[in-house]
């Protein structure tokens, strides 16, 4: 690899399993040492001793990201054990997916609080310690396609999602004399969630058979393994995307992605200004022409791929 994290230290937030620990073990495998966080213990232990065994350095903290004092611990964690730190992936998140009507204020707040808070707090007490140092750190948020576009059920984590995507534009501009980037990264892999999916299933049954997922997940969706992703996180980590912030990249499979900062698509002008009838006679015709999509539409499967018969 030309990209090297030798000598650098990062910090993965909920790297015990699942695309975290893909990308803990490829930031180890440029070089860099990492603390390992995640809620359980035995997976933060599996994730350290898969990156020790492979010749690297790894540690790890075991607690829920969210408050200003697990946020503190990890900073001080990777200064103390492993010498320095030089960028952070907020990946952590949990699921509590209802509908509106279903979801309690505890399924919202839970989402929150781990996603959106866990992001500012981790991203807060990194800044601190880079400015404080001298440090031209890395911020790497974790964002998604639910927070770009909505998905059924997911008000909490399209919220949380969008949220992110939304400091990340703010600390750009916050941090940039510092030399500190922070930049969101939007991943579609192959994860505990999408294994369930109908829809998925010819894609998974040839990772679990150790095939190359067939070219329409890998390109028309960029859709892939949790690995494919991991080379954008360690190429944002290093100094060779210097300059780079404030941007929200998606990427999966085969394909990588800029997502665009929100932009108005239709504007009309009238004079005087838009009451009621003015926005019922001129604009009201025209919005229904540019009306903007919800969700994320998936094409048809190609015959071969389909499972859903059986």
């Amino acid at each position: 690899m030309s990209v090297r994290l030798d000598g650098r230290t990062v910090v993965v937030t909920g790297s015990g399993s699942g695309l975290g620990a893909a990308y803990a073990r490829a930031l180890a495998g440029a070089g860099a040492a990492v603390v390992v966080n995640d809620v359980s213990a035995d997976a933060a232990a599996s994730t350290v001793d898969a990156i020790t065994a492979a010749g690297g350095r790894a540690v790890a903290v075991v607690a829920p990201v969210g408050t200003a004092e697990v946020a503190d611990r990890l900073v001080a964690t990777a200064l103390a054990e492993l010498g320095g730190f030089d960028a952070i992936v907020t990946n952590a998140g949990i699921l509590r997916d209802r509908s509106i009507l279903k979801m309690t204020d505890d399924d919202f707040d839970q989402v929150i609080q781990v996603h959106l808070r866990g992001t500012f707090t981790c991203a807060r007490a990194a800044y601190a310690s880079f400015k404080e140092r001298g440090v031209p750190g890395r911020i790497i948020a974790i964002g998604s396609p639910t927070g770009q576009r909505g998905n059924f059920g997911q008000t909490n984590y399209a919220a949380a999602k969008a949220g992110i995507v939304g400091m990340v534009r703010t600390w750009a501009l916050e941090m940039r004399r510092a030399g500190v980037t922070a930049n969101a990264v939007v991943p579609v892999a192959a994860t505990a969630m999408t294994r369930t999916v109908p829809y998925f299933a010819a894609a998974i049954e040839a990772e679990d058979a150790g095939r190359p997922m067939p070219d329409f997940f890998r390109k028309d969706l960029g859709f892939g393994s949790a690995s494919d992703v991991a080379g954008l996180i360690v190429w944002l980590a290093s100094a060779e995307s210097d300059g780079v912030t404030g941007q929200a990249i998606g990427v999966g499979g085969d394909r990588v992605q800029l997502w665009s900062h929100p932009e108005p698509v239709l504007t009309e002008l009238h004079d005087g200004g838009w009451d009621a009838d003015a926005v019922a006679t001129g604009f009201a015709p025209v919005l229904r022409e540019h009306l903007q999509s919800v969700g994320e539409e998936f094409p048809p499967l190609p015959t071969e791929l389909d499972r859903s018969a059986g």
